[in-house]
């Protein structure tokens, strides 16, 4: 069994995870769009995240996707959609009712990949939604990785410049990260017994107060 929630004291323990496999940054068409879309159609199942420049200064605009990052056990692509756009290949590979796409928030996601292009998503699994079936009430991916998998990630990079001329190998790692963790703690899940948390544990605050 899961925790219900994990303290972020006990985070800091754990050992530090990161992707084991091979980074390819995309940033234009060609021979390595073409491969990373032929590995990508062989998943069954792969890890899914964004990343977005932040914004600093208050009433700025905010910035539309720059990056999204789709991941086999191996094999993570990140794909400079800010340069790139997004291609009917991968549109593609996002409505495909057959690869299952596992990321967090993933709704916020796919609707900031549609400002480039319009597509129909299917196949799309949200840990935020479904980690309550066995036991679990966080929501963050960091929390979620802790619990299941037993690894600390790191968050530095998070709010560094995802639209910079050249992603640096901490932001890569990163980004790879962030989308693996997310087919890795599902492939976990689908292994591990339910426990779903009752109306009571879902929120405990709100029980407490009404009571």
């Amino acid at each position: 069994m899961y925790k219900i929630s994990i303290e972020p004291s006990d985070i800091e323990k754990l050992p530090l995870g990161s992707f084991p496999g091979t980074i390819v940054v995309i940033n234009k068409p060609g021979r390595e769009l073409n491969r990373a879309i032929a590995y990508l159609k062989s998943q069954p199942m792969l890890g899914f995240d964004t990343e977005t420049k932040p914004v600093f200064t208050p009433g700025q605009q905010h910035h539309n996707i720059a990056l999204l990052q789709l991941s086999g056990p191996d094999r993570a692509y990140l794909f400079r959609i800010f340069n790139l756009g997004m291609r009917h290949r991968l549109c593609r590979i996002l409505g495909d009712p057959l690869i299952v796409k596992i990321g967090a928030a993933v709704h916020d996601d796919v609707r900031g990949l549609k400002k480039y292009m319009p597509f129909q998503e299917a196949g799309f699994v949200d840990l935020q939604k479904i980690a309550y079936e066995w036991g679990i009430r966080d929501k963050s991916v960091k929390k979620l990785a802790a619990n299941i998998l037993g690894m600390r990630i790191s968050k530095t990079q998070q709010l560094s410049n995802w639209e910079a001329p050249e992603l640096s190998d901490a932001q890569k790692m990163y980004a790879a990260t962030d989308a693996w963790v997310c087919l890795e703690m599902y492939r976990k899940l689908l292994t591990s017994p339910k426990h779903p948390l009752t109306p009571e544990q879902l929120a405990p605050q709100q029980t407490q107060q009404n009571g």
